[in-house]
Parts: structure tokens; sequence; C-alpha cells
């Protein structure tokens, strides 16, 4: 099977947990929570919030990727790098949320900085595989 419909349908599956992410913030906004600082707060709903767009992106992703002419090895390198920098860019902000490190670099933040650059190469060779491949039919 073509890896760009089994991570499509990874993607498909994994939306529900999002969707859960959102019920989740909404229980804790209801109730009174003295460990939800501000700052924990945005940092929760930056990480649900890019979790949430970086999937259903996912899914253009794949579709495209499935257009080029890579490889099947090339494709799944380019589903796993996107997978892992949306992981690393929202997980990121989790990271943050938990050690709310404040005044200097906290492993959080690197692993978001991470996240984007992972994306940013996967798009990029989608980019390339669009712009200069032969187009698969």
């Amino acid at each position: 099977m073509d890896p760009t419909r089994i991570f499509a349908i990874i993607s498909w599956v994994l939306l529900p947990t999002v969707m859960l992410g959102g019920y989740s913030l909404l229980s804790l906004l209801v109730r009174a929570n003295p460990w939800l600082t501000p700052k924990r707060l945005a940092t929760f709903r930056a990480g649900h919030a890019h979790a949430g767009a970086l999937l259903v992106l996912s899914l253009l992703y794949y579709t495209y990727l499935a257009q080029t002419s890579f490889s099947s090895t090339v494709k799944l390198i380019a589903c796993f790098v996107y997978v892992l920098g949306a992981l690393a860019q929202s997980g990121g902000f989790f990271i943050d949320m938990l050690v709310e490190k404040r005044g200097r670099l906290s492993f959080g933040y690197l692993m978001t900085t991470l996240g984007a650059l992972l994306l940013a190469s996967s798009i990029l060779l989608l980019a390339y595989g669009l712009a200069v491949l032969p187009v698969s039919n």
C-alpha cells in the first residue's frame, strides 16, 4: 500500500483525539484550577491548535505527495518527517506548559523550533516534487 494512503488513514483516525483534546481544554476551563496559570493555559491552547491544524493540513500534504513521482521510500521518509515535525511542533508547547521555565530557553521551545524545521523541510521536499519532477498518474 502507498505510504501516503497509510498516513492519511492514520491522520483520519487521529482526528477524534484532537477533538478530545478540545474537550479536555473545555473541562479545564470550566473547573477552577490553581495550577492552570495564564501562561499554561496559553501554551495548552497553542499546542492544541497547532496539533489540530497540522493534522488537518497533513491530509492535504499526503494528497499532494501522492501526486509526485517520488519513490515509495522517499514518500515514506517525507511522511515520517512531516509527522515528526507536527508532533515536535505541537508537543513542544505541551512540554513548555509542564516545565514553565521563565527567562531562558526551555526544552519545549527547542522542540517547537525543531518541529518547525522538520515541517519546513518536508514541505520544501513536497514543493520540489511538485515543481521539478514529472507528475505521476
